[in-house]
């Protein structure tokens, strides 16, 4: 019997650990931090082994397999005696798709992943289509194949996911952008973390689909390294050579494989980043097959993502905008890009070697203060205090919004759009945009 450790006890682990069991394997869990109550439940309930808050070399490196939770660093010391003993170290979502026929659409990008899944899959559900979320959002992957299998996956992609991934192939691939994130685990090295987004490729065949932004300038030079057998379907804002998705004169427009258009202004998801997002979902969904009239419904009627540009309430004529998920510069960027009014941008948290030039024009042109939100705000002071724009220095979500009242007012906007990490006061960036949602709700 083939032994497989599974490092990390969080849903992409303990729904890789029911699904090795179902195939019969030797399963152990090991987790250096502690695993959540409803984990330890799962785990206990299928009688798989598992241990917490340290990892018993013994019960790890007799494995002939390990796979690896996204959120462990290659770095880490288990994982680096496992490599040096030649143990394959692999994926959730590479596990899963050995033990699975249906068909994938994945979706990576810097940024506009989760928007962009969570619309093809709303998409897919109205279409009647039997079709499963997974990957960084919705239920393992794994555990869906083991439990509750579904004939299509639509799979949100972080680039530590496609790193561990090496047979798994996508039917329709979406590469949305590449912009700098994450480079605190690619050795402070953009080409790193570039290689890993353009997994998003490998093993396709002429067969399957890749879709991708034709205005990225980092996906445009990197494509000349790739021999892609897929079929290419690049979209961009404006209608130019190649390119089978794009606006012209308030239309939005899909060439093929069903030439479909509708209005522009009928879409729910407003702001330029998310004509690429609508744009990306609609040729997914026009190639699965889908019908024009249910393509042309769901791209008017999708109620959006929490935490992304999501409009909290008005506290006397002040737009409160919870966008927590814009762990990096580029999302922030898209989001003062779409501001109409006046705005009080909340900044901060764990740096991951962010360069803040990109934005430093749109904060001039649509800030009227700054908050700083962090454990640390210094390189905020270093990069902003000189625009000549009011500052504040919060360290608690609580301290921020307080301010953020008694600064702002009635026409201006608050927008919570970090740039950052949360880890250095929040639990994960839901916890953050959560904080921010029930105090500002409490004012």
């Amino acid at each position: 019997m083939k032994r497989i450790v599974i490092l990390g006890a969080a849903e992409s682990g303990v729904g890789a650990a029911i699904l090795a069991q179902k195939e019969g394997f030797d399963v152990f869990v090991s987790d250096m931090g502690e695993i959540k109550d409803k984990y330890k439940k799962t785990l206990d309930e299928h009688n798989i082994r598992w241990e917490e808050k340290h990892h018993t070399p013994e019960l790890i490196l007799n494995a002939d397999e390990i796979i690896k939770s996204p959120g462990i660093p290659k770095e880490a010391p288990m994982v680096q005696k496992a490599m040096a003993k030649g143990i394959g170290i692999i994926s959730e979502i590479e596990f899963a798709g050995r033990y699975t026929h249906s068909k994938m659409i994945c979706i990576t990008g810097s940024n506009g992943k989760t928007t962009t899944t969570s619309l093809i899959y709303h998409i897919f559900k109205s279409a009647g289509y039997d079709a499963g979320l997974a990957g960084n959002i919705g239920r393992s992957l794994a555990l869906q194949v083991a439990e509750d299998p579904h004939e299509y996956y639509i799979i949100e992609l972080s680039s530590f996911q496609l790193d561990n991934m090496y047979k798994f192939k996508a039917d329709i691939a979406i590469l949305l952008n590449i912009t700098p994130d994450h480079l605190d685990r690619y050795d402070n090295c953009m080409q790193n973390y570039v290689d890993a987004k353009m997994r998003i490729i490998q093993n396709q065949t002429a067969q399957d689909s890749f879709i991708y932004w034709n205005d990225d300038p980092i996906i445009k030079r990197e494509l000349k390294k790739y021999n892609i057998k897929a079929v290419q379907c690049p979209f961009s804002e404006l209608k130019e050579k190649g390119s089978i998705g794009y606006i012209e004169e308030g239309e939005y427009t899909i060439e093929k494989p069903t030439p479909f258009n509708m209005e522009q202004e009928a879409l729910a998801l407003t702001g330029k980043h998310n004509i690429y997002n609508s744009l990306a979902a609609g040729i997914a969904t026009d190639i699965a097959g889908i019908r024009n009239e249910v393509i042309r419904k769901s791209l008017s009627d999708f109620p959006g993502v929490e935490h992304r540009l999501e409009k909290v309430c008005k506290v006397g004529g002040v737009q409160y905008i919870n966008d927590s998920k814009a762990t990096n510069v580029d999302a922030c960027w898209y989001a003062l890009e779409s501001m109409r009014t006046p705005t009080i941008l909340i900044l901060g948290g764990k740096d991951k070697g962010n360069d803040y030039g990109p934005i430093k024009d749109l904060v001039k042109e649509k800030c009227v203060a700054l908050m700083y939100l962090g454990a640390d705000n210094s390189k905020l002071h270093d990069n902003f205090d000189n625009l000549g724009i009011p500052v504040r220095d919060t360290h608690s979500m609580k301290e921020c919004v307080a301010a953020c009242y008694e600064l702002a007012k009635p026409g201006d906007t608050v927008l919570l759009s970090p740039c950052c990490a949360s880890f250095d006061l929040f639990k994960n960036m839901e916890d953050r945009g959560d904080q921010f949602k029930t105090l500002v709700r409490n004012l």
